[in-house]
């Protein structure tokens, strides 16, 4: 015999409608992760193909171009600009590494 039934009867009607609404969060959140996949915007896309050879390729050819003018002691790779050739160099390669800014 209980003495209040319809407490015990309001209890269990709350306890599964709490059961019953996570069962539901959790189905919806799996869903919500595994569905859908996050869409890329355009300004995304990958590289091309000769993006990376040609960033690294004009890193390579300024430090090449400074070493060039170091060991040949001012007389390569262009005489005529003497001392400029550093600045060139560093310029060439400055222009590979403002490209990494860009790869994806």
């Amino acid at each position: 015999m209980q003495l209040y039934p319809d407490v015990v009867r309001v209890s269990e009607m709350v306890l599964r409608a709490s059961i019953y609404l996570e069962t539901m969060a959790s189905t919806k959140s799996r869903n919500s992760e595994s569905g859908k996949k996050p869409k890329k915007s355009a300004g995304e896309s990958p590289n091309p193909v000769w993006f990376k050879p040609l960033m690294f390729g004009f890193m390579l050819l300024g430090l090449l171009w400074i070493i060039v003018f170091y060991i040949s002691q001012a007389s390569l790779p262009v005489p005529a600009l003497g001392q400029w050739n550093i600045l060139v160099g560093f310029g060439i390669a400055f222009i590979g590494f403002l490209m990494t800014t860009r790869w994806r």
